[in-house]
């Protein structure tokens, strides 16, 4: 079935993997001629494609020390799936974070052991999970991303959106010829006869790969892992701008760019490609002679793009420049909406980062004065951060039910703590729909009305026999190794990313290092991205009333290197479509 120019002079292994919602997709991989490779090296092919179009790379590199891996993704290749679909762009990032984790578990290689190749969509795919998931990478090899694609017809993206809303789902199909593909007269020939390349994209993973490659690329500085970025001066596909841009914005220490004369979009199949190749095994070879070095991001408070960011945020406009005025008319428009809105007038009296109103969006139910008031209502719940809020919430209950059944499985006991809960209610629902009950939950928060109504929350929910709420500070470090009997779930959500102060979060994060049991587990939450932070910080306030609600971001590595200097080790991570809120998993080390 595959075409006789895909096989290697390695010998090759055709297996699968079980991803994230049970579907099992179809991988190769060439073990390294030696008995312990060096690493390994992940190859993520281009849209419409598969892993057999960069076997030819296994031995035209030359790396013997190095195993390589090659998946089809989802819906392309010898996976299963309909040809061209995915639920969702980000379901593709999230199969990539389980391809590694699988290929670290199955054959034993640390994930700082491994490389990425990625071409195209695939280079898109690649980048996202590093910065999404903040892997620790040994490095990342980046061909042609497909951050922009040219679609060559005026208004292209603006009318799939408007047909998406009118029609739903459906398929654009991809008219490129081969010829437009690569100058090399073999891969024309193999492309135009292989029987697996796919034509149909779902216009929903278009969208979404449009959408998070300008995320990606705005936000690059949060990329740390070594890049070499290579760009075809003549291609036909993608745009050179955003890749340059890209290049420019990112984090990484070590970097390199080359821009290739007269390549076509395939960059890694194009006549002439040994210089790039050259490249490659120069720029890897450096990366696996050197240990691992990311840099501290402990400090970031102090000195960092996010803390900049965050500073310009906090800076007052002149009321007189357009900016000021736009935002004045917002904020007079946002204390009209409260008159109407029930929502919005609970903002303003409880601050729009409070329990209460965390617990107003997790209720979604609209309500206002009027069918006007309950429109401006449904609007308000229905912003991308709410609904960022919303899907949060289920990745915690998703992984608090995970814990309670790990736990079991362990024979540990069950015991909850949650530190600053607000009203507790994703808690409790996740106990409700959990098969595992357990021995004891602690819910505790700062606020007064907060533990109020999660009191009142747990007798309307009947868990009172094992629950209870009490008034308690996140950030007392001895308080918090206090609490008994000794937790072996301890959540924290939501409430870090509302201060801004690294050395206030390690107390808190010590704290519960003390005092959850060794081999127990940890549920935090981030918020690496925004959309919406200069329309949160110039229009809303935070439960410290009349204070404005200024974020500073954490990057996602940001934030596990705090939670790995207090003494765990992350696991497992989710995050929603948007990139905006993740929720990870990790485990207490044992004390030394």
């Amino acid at each position: 079935m595959i075409d006789e120019s895909y096989q290697t002079k390695r010998d090759v292994v055709e297996s699968e993997f079980e991803t994230f919602d049970g579907v099992r997709l179809f991988y190769r991989f060439w073990p390294a001629l030696r008995d312990q490779a060096e690493g390994a090296i992940i190859m993520f092919h281009r849209g419409h494609e598969h892993g057999g179009r960069m076997a030819h790379l296994v031995d035209e590199l030359d790396m013997p020390d190095y195993t390589f891996f090659a998946w089809d993704a989802r819906g392309l290749g010898l996976s299963p799936g309909i040809r061209g679909a995915a639920p969702s762009f980000a379901a593709l990032v999230r199969d990539v974070d389980m391809f590694v984790r699988h290929i670290n578990k199955e054959h034993g290689i640390a994930i700082s052991d491994m490389a990425l190749i990625g071409q195209s969509v695939g280079a898109v795919i690649a980048s996202c999970w590093a910065h999404d998931y903040a892997p620790g990478l040994r490095a990342m090899v980046l061909a042609s991303p497909a951050f922009s694609i040219k679609l060559y017809v005026p208004f292209a993206m603006p009318g799939l959106k408007l047909l998406q809303k009118i029609r739903g789902n459906f398929f654009v199909h991809s008219y490129v010829k081969a010829r437009f593909l690569t100058h090399d007269p073999e891969r024309i020939r193999s492309f135009e006869n292989d029987p697996l390349i796919a034509r149909p994209i779902a216009v929903n993973l278009l969208l979404e790969l449009a959408e998070a490659s300008q995320r990606i690329v705005m936000d690059a500085r949060a990329i740390n892992v070594p890049v070499l970025l290579l760009i075809s001066g003549a291609d036909w596909v993608v745009r050179h701008e955003p890749q340059h841009r890209f290049f420019v914005n990112l984090g990484s220490r070590k970097k390199k760019r080359e821009v290739v004369s007269g390549f076509y979009h395939d960059t890694l199949g194009e006549l002439g490609r040994e210089k790039v190749l050259r490249e490659i095994r120069r720029f890897l070879g450096e990366c696996f002679d050197q240990e691992p070095d990311p840099p501290s991001l402990l400090d970031a408070h102090l000195s960092g793009y996010t803390r900049d960011e965050a500073e310009r945020l906090a800076s007052p406009l002149p009321p007189a420049s357009v900016a000021g005025m736009y935002w004045a008319g917002y904020r007079a428009a946002m204390k009209l909406g409260g008159r109407l809105s029930r929502g919005i007038a609970l903002g303003h009296e409880t601050g729009f980062d409070s329990g209460s109103t965390l617990d107003y969006v997790y209720r979604n139910k609209a309500q206002g004065f009027g069918p006007i008031g309950r429109a401006i209502d449904r609007n308000y719940l229905d912003a991308i951060g709410w609904r960022g809020i919303r899907q949060r919430k289920k990745h915690l209950e998703e992984l608090i039910r995970l814990v309670l059944a790990r736990l079991e499985n362990e024979g540990q006991p069950l015991h909850i703590v949650d530190i600053a809960a607000g009203h507790g209610r994703y808690v409790l629902e996740a106990i409700q729909q959990s098969e595992t009950v357990p021995d004891s939950i602690l819910l505790r928060d700062y606020s007064d009305i907060n533990v109020s109504h999660g009191r009142s929350l747990i007798k309307t929910m009947g868990l009172d026999k094992v629950a209870r709420f009490e008034k308690g500070n996140a950030f007392d470090g001895d308080d918090l190794a206090a609490i008994t009997p000794a937790p072996t779930l301890g959540i924290v959500s939501g409430l870090y990313e509302l201060f801004t102060d690294n050395d206030q979060v390690s107390g808190s994060l010590g704290g519960l290092a003390r005092a959850i049991r060794p081999g127990g587990y940890l549920l935090y939450t981030n918020q690496p991205y925004h959309p919406q932070l200069e329309m949160i910080a110039r229009a809303l306030t935070s439960h410290r009333q009349g204070v404005a609600w200024i974020m500073r971001r954490r990057t996602q590595e940001e934030m596990d290197q705090l939670v790995v200097a207090a003494g765990f080790e992350k696991i497992e991570q989710r995050i929603d479509k948007w990139g905006i809120f993740s929720v990870s998993m990790a485990r207490r080390l044992d004390r030394e």
